[in-house]
């Protein structure tokens, strides 16, 4: 009914930029906040940036100043722009949303995750 997909992910030398997208699909009736976790080997996931439906931001003070989120209503995609990259960034990125399904399909509040792309950050 509703899909994340991430994209963008691959190995990249430290200092380097990737970019990341998401793109959602399916019955959705609205998109409270959307978000990007990730998860390296050996440890727990973990928030690195959040949007909401009104533009605001947050992020992990290890990504502040080089990460930037963003999202394109009109294409339905959030973004994850990610400079000056460092080997602890390396990890499998997850596209997180908490929206509404249409009224169609329920009119639920559903927290919906993507796959996941892995991200390698060579030192």
């Amino acid at each position: 009914q509703v899909q994340l997909v991430e994209s963008g992910g691959g190995l990249v030398q430290a200092g380097g930029s990737l970019r990341l997208s998401c793109a959602s699909s399916g019955s959705i009736f609205s998109i409270h906040a959307m978000g990007w976790y990730r998860q390296a080997p050996g440890k727990q996931r973990e928030l690195v940036a959040a949007i909401t439906s009104g533009g605001s931001t947050n992020y992990a003070d290890s990504v502040k100043g080089r990460f930037t989120i963003s999202k394109d209503n009109a294409k339905n995609t959030m973004y994850l722009q990610m400079d000056s990259l460092k080997p602890e960034d390396t990890a499998v990125y997850y596209c997180n949303a908490n929206l509404r399904t249409s009224p169609t399909v329920g009119f639920r509040v559903l927290e919906v995750w993507g796959q996941g792309t892995l991200v390698t950050v060579s030192s």
